[in-house]
């Protein structure tokens, strides 16, 4: 490969990563670089929390479809968990590191993830059982 063919890749990359960034700050995320991860010198498009709630949510989709899982205590308990260390942080009791938001966005992402299945599924046998 020569060098300009190179610096054609590397203004491909580029674009695809701005392309995803601006995915991100549409989702809402606040992209702080201080609180995302870094592959090859790129900022990931969202943060360590939401990187951990997409993720949550990916793995936990399945499962519900497949298994089951409607345990509301324990979403409440992962939601709230993730929520207090958004808050603690927010407020400046306490540094959270990236590792802490990772690990508290998967719990709320699963925990999300799980509820909004389970409710989907009330919500449409209430449904079904209006249909004749």
């Amino acid at each position: 490969m020569n060098s300009n063919e190179k610096r054609q890749a590397t203004n491909k990359q580029h674009l695809t990563w701005l392309k995803l960034m601006h995915l991100g700050k549409s989702c809402g995320c606040h992209q702080i670089s201080s609180r995302s991860f870094f592959y090859k010198n790129y900022q990931f498009p969202i943060c360590a929390r939401c990187t951990g709630i997409l993720i949550g949510q990916f793995i936990i989709a399945p499962m519900c479809l497949f298994f089951g899982f409607n345990h509301l205590i324990l979403n409440v308990i992962f939601v709230g968990i993730m929520a207090i260390d958004g808050i603690v942080q927010y407020i400046k009791l306490l540094q959270s590191n990236n590792i802490r938001r990772l690990i508290t966005g998967l719990l709320g992402g699963f925990a999300i993830m799980s509820l909004t299945v389970y409710l989907s599924t009330i919500v449409w046998n209430v449904i079904l059982d209006f249909i004749p």
